[in-house]
């Protein structure tokens, strides 16, 4: 294959004519997923004014009419699952895979528990005119036997028969019409309860028991949505934690503790100590804010401009397509909040070109898949870790943006390095300049970004996040008027309307990450988790370290990047921190090894997704991209040796870790790919990986002895491969 990106020398002009002005469409798409109900008619119009009147009550609460923190909590919650058993089904649809519609006693028995359910509802109203009528409180009788058995009984059973319930996908499950009522009715009783005196009884035996059957009833809603959306991994871990509530008295050693009631911990699990604590706080607030920002750049065809601008800086690079999906799926993790998400919205443009230039279809995933991973990671937004990181620390976001600049751009470069060396050593070419759009036209939209920008600026010109991000989600409307694809009022309540339906997975998982919490806060497992790893401490901090990576990639493994850092923060932060190392390194620590965790195998989501696209072995994938990412399993551990990496220290200080660590990361690029100037021997390899090492670990001494090593095999290299070595395979 020729490694000149034109056919001839005289295409230049002809190239410039035929160049196509966009090959990246529908990037911008909502992503439907297998088990979304598609609705028409009525029943379409009337689902789409609830989830504008949900990203509009979100909107309006931030910004202009305040609501008491638990209340507003509660209700981002409810709306959340009513919106979410709407829409996605608890099983397979009628008429796929041959499956049959089912029979119709199912239907009816669904529709019979309805009536538990409203009845449980109407309670609640009853209890509210009795509170508002002078009451201090309801008799326990009441409320076990008219409120919460019924709505036990309600919920329990129509997410069982919603697993079994198969209807035609334009149609709503009565199981599921059953489940929203449920929603209402614990949400309800909470919004009552928590309103009251009664609110400080939580986790005494003086609570009220309804809020406990309130609480039960949320958590099953709460676990159910969250396996619809996000899958099982997420679910089975809550479970563990759930059973380990009641199991933990009987466990020997340091994971036993004295137990709990019924009553003590489920009236205390749906408060800020758990469901309500700092996951849906940040779900709340910042992650609603940002996805509806990212719904008006979707509605304005800005994530389209993103990946074409993309194909056009590095699309005639070698090994072009690899290239541009770095740099696509970094712009795209500035608005896109998953790995997964990034790999399908992006990957399925780029996976099948960098297989049309020569890239096997296992490295064409892996690649997606670790630069997807990578825009978890990049500033200013990082999907949204750092704002649970801001609400856990305390310390305030731009610090973290800031200091998570030279990570993310280590990651970058440890993955385009690893492309260009693997491109190199194939004999891979570029795209022509006939197949990708011109660059000179692209500038001309280049105010696209001005959003991006205008929200950067606001945040460091000391604006708060929420209004910060109000303002840029304003001016992606305004910018939108002078581009091609103009935001009238149809298309504002169209981004609304996605931006409802895009926040129903991350405030499940949010929630359900939060009931996790709330039980390592109420058993206390993470101060005996804590305790473990100072002892590990005292015969090796590099074990310990080494101790808190299993467990934070462990953690994170099959689960969406928020749910996984906020119980890994949860766990093991607090025990790193106790052995001396800073907060902000600690929380850094956990965040990118549950950033990685979705190309770690054998359960890397990224991976898997990218796999599907590219067509090959999902395992043999995710070993491809754990490779390529390497360095992220490397820098985690240099941010405890080497601060400047997280921008604390000198000027000095930061400038030289950032210059040596990068050329560190080049080094280690070599390394795994076996190519530098030309083929790199065995033992340059080993040579190779510790000067790399010696580098990114940031010390003066040991960058001076990285570089020597470093410069020794350039010039080895460079006297061995002047005029350039001959690939080793061509495509």
């Amino acid at each position: 294959m020729s490694n000149s990106p034109d056919t001839h020398p005289g295409a230049s002009e002809e190239a410039i004519d035929k160049a196509p002005e966009s090959i990246a469409e529908g990037v911008d798409e909502e992503v439907v997923e297998s088990n979304r109900r598609l609705f028409s008619g009525w029943q379409f119009l009337l689902l789409a004014a609830m989830a504008i009147a949900y990203s509009s009550f979100h909107l309006i609460t931030l910004n202009a009419i305040p609501m008491e923190t638990w209340s507003f909590r509660i209700v981002h919650i409810a709306g959340a699952l009513i919106l979410g058993y709407s829409f996605y089904a608890g099983c397979r649809f009628a008429g796929e895979a041959g499956t049959q519609r089912s029979p119709a006693w199912l239907a009816w028995a669904s529709y019979a528990l309805l009536i538990p359910a409203i009845y449980s509802l109407v309670q609640v109203f009853l209890m509210n005119q009795a509170i508002n009528a002078g009451a201090m409180r309801i008799d326990p009788q009441v409320e076990t036997w008219h409120y919460g058995y019924p709505l036990l009984f309600a919920t329990i059973g129509a997410i069982l028969l919603s697993w079994c319930y198969r209807q035609v996908r334009e149609k709503l499950s009565p199981a599921d019409l059953v489940l929203m009522v449920c929603a209402l009715a614990s949400a309800g009783y909470l919004l009552v309860m928590f309103n009251t005196p009664l609110r400080a009884a939580t986790g005494t035996a003086f609570a009220p028991i309804g809020i406990s059957w309130a609480a039960l009833s949320g958590s099953l809603l709460i676990l159910e949505l969250t396996r619809r959306v996000a899958g099982l991994a997420l679910v089975v871990i809550s479970a563990i934690f759930l059973a380990y509530v009641w199991a933990g008295p009987y466990l020997p050693g340091f994971l036993g503790y004295p137990g709990l009631s019924f009553n003590r911990f489920f009236s205390q699990v749906y408060t800020d100590t758990g469901i309500l604590g700092p996951t849906t706080a940040v779900s709340s607030t910042y992650i609603i804010l940002f996805i509806i920002f990212a719904a008006f750049l979707q509605a304005s065809k800005v994530g389209d401009y993103f990946v074409n601008f993309a194909f056009a800086a590095a699309g005639r690079a070698r090994g072009g397509p690899a290239k541009v999906s770095i740099f696509a799926s970094g712009l795209m993790g500035m608005i896109n909040g998953t790995s997964a998400g990034n790999v399908v919205s992006t990957g399925s443009l780029t996976i099948p070109l960098m297989k049309k230039v020569g890239y096997p279809g296992r490295s064409a995933g892996a690649i997606e898949a670790a630069a997807s991973t990578g825009g978890q990671i990049m500033p200013p937004i990082m999907g949204a870790g750092a704002f649970i990181m801001a609400e856990i620390t305390g310390i305030p976001y731009t610090e973290i943006a800031i200091a998570a600049l030279i990570p993310a751009i280590l990651y970058f470069a440890s993955v385009y390095f690893m492309v260009d060396f693997e491109a190199a050593r194939k004999g891979m070419r570029g795209m022509r300049k006939e197949e990708i759009p011109q660059f000179r036209r692209l500038v001309k939209q280049i105010y696209l970004f001005a959003p991006i920008i205008i929200l950067v600026a606001a945040l460091f010109m000391g604006y708060s996040v929420i209004r910060a991000g109000t303002l840029a989600t304003a001016s992606a409307a305004v910018v939108s008027w002078i581009s091609p694809n103009k935001m009238g009022p149809a298309a504002i309540l169209k981004a609304l309307q996605l931006a409802g339906t895009m926040s129903i997975q991350i405030i499940a998982v949010c929630a359900c990450a939060g009931l996790i919490v709330g039980v390592i806060s109420l058993t206390g497992v993470g101060a005996r988790f804590s305790s473990l790893l100072l002892g590990l401490a005292g015969f090796s901090q590099l074990l310990a370290l080494f101790f808190a990576m299993c467990i934070s990639i462990l953690l994170g493994m099959g689960m969406p990047t928020t749910a996984a850092y906020a119980v890994a923060a949860s766990v093991v932060a607090p025990g790193l921190i106790n052995i001396g190392i800073q907060p902000l390194v600690a929380h850094f620590f956990v965040f990118y090894f549950a950033v990685v965790s979705a190309i770690t195998p054998p359960v890397a989501l990224a991976s898997y997704a990218a796999a599907g696209i590219s067509g090959d072995n999902a395992m043999a994938t995710s070993v491809t991209s754990f490779k390529i990412g390497l360095a992220a399993f490397i820098v985690p551990f240099m941010f405890f040796y080497s601060p400047a990496m997280l921008m604390e220290g000198t000027w000095l200080q930061i400038l030289r870790v950032g210059v040596t660590a990068t050329l560190g990361i080049v080094l280690l690029a070599a390394t795994v790919q076996a190519w530098f100037f030309g083929p790199v021997k065995i033992w340059m390899r080993l040579v190779m990986l510790i000067g790399a090492l010696c580098m990114i670990y940031g010390g003066i001494y040991t960058d001076i002895a990285g570089l020597a090593i470093g410069g020794a095999l350039f010039m080895l290299q460079r006297g061995a491969h002047g005029g350039g070595a001959k690939p080793i395979a061509s495509s």
